[in-house]
């Protein structure tokens, strides 16, 4: 699935909250999907199918792994998208006042001369 496009212009709006967490919801339900194809067919190859047959089995470990990851993965994908409206306000300042993306330099970590004699 493509990245959900964001518009830079002015007035326009990003992905809705429910964009991003369907958007988490399939990519953690293809993950589940995989996860669950390989332990259900280790557990199946290790332990036998049980009374449910290989083919049950081997779907119930799919689906129940699928959901699992597919859950999670929709809830942390809203979390972690979701932005401060203070960043945003900011941005959106400095876009207009340069036109342009601002990068900010990282001046936390680096040491001037004097600090480095110390």
């Amino acid at each position: 699935m493509p990245p959900v496009r964001t518009s830079s212009q002015p007035g326009a709006v990003g992905p809705a909250w429910y964009d991003k967490a369907r958007m988490g919801a399939m990519m953690g339900g293809t993950v589940g999907l995989i996860i669950g194809l390989i332990f259900g067919a280790t557990n199946i190859i290790r332990y036998g199918p049980g009374p449910n047959g290989m083919l049950r089995t081997l779907g119930q470990y799919m689906l129940g792994s699928a959901a699992t990851f597919g859950f999670f993965m929709s809830i942390g994908m809203t979390i972690r998208t979701d932005s401060s409206p203070i960043l945003i306000e900011a941005m959106q300042k400095a876009q207009a006042r340069h036109g342009r993306p601002v990068v900010l330099p990282l001046t936390r970590f680096k040491k001037t001369k004097a600090e480095e004699t110390q």
